[in-house]
């Protein structure tokens, strides 16, 4: 199997996974599904139900992101929120990501340029 190692900067509205391959880096965006129009929505019928929807929806962002890198070989999440920290715990207790290696990474915001050198920049110092 040929190594796969991806970075993925993210928050709870969207992720962007950079796949390092021969020093160039391929991109992928992960939406949630929960906009901001439909947390209004949703209120109006009460704070128990908001609740409910928001963990339904997270939890399917999630599950998303974990299919998107079910085939790593190492895996390095960062962003400003605590996003990343949620999906590493739902990652790890999925027995079919025992065998990647997962790392959570502090960084605040970015630009697209900065998130992928700091991809760039965390692979190469970790791989050799």
């Amino acid at each position: 199997m040929k190594a796969k190692y991806t970075g993925i900067w993210m928050d709870h509205a969207a992720a962007l996974l950079m796949e390092l391959s021969n020093g160039g880096i391929t991109t992928k965006t992960i939406k949630s599904k929960l906009t901001h129009q439909q947390k209004e929505q949703v209120l109006a019928k009460g704070e128990k139900a908001m609740h409910h929807k928001e963990q339904h929806e997270e939890l399917a962002y999630y599950q998303e992101i974990g299919a998107a890198v079910k085939d790593c070989t190492e895996v390095m999440l960062f962003g400003p929120t605590t996003a990343k920290t949620e999906l590493l715990n739902i990652l790890r207790a999925d027995h079919q990501f025992d065998n990647i290696e997962i790392e959570v990474m502090p960084a605040d915001k970015m630009t697209a340029n900065q998130q992928q050198a700091f991809v760039k920049d965390y692979f190469l110092k970790h791989l050799s």
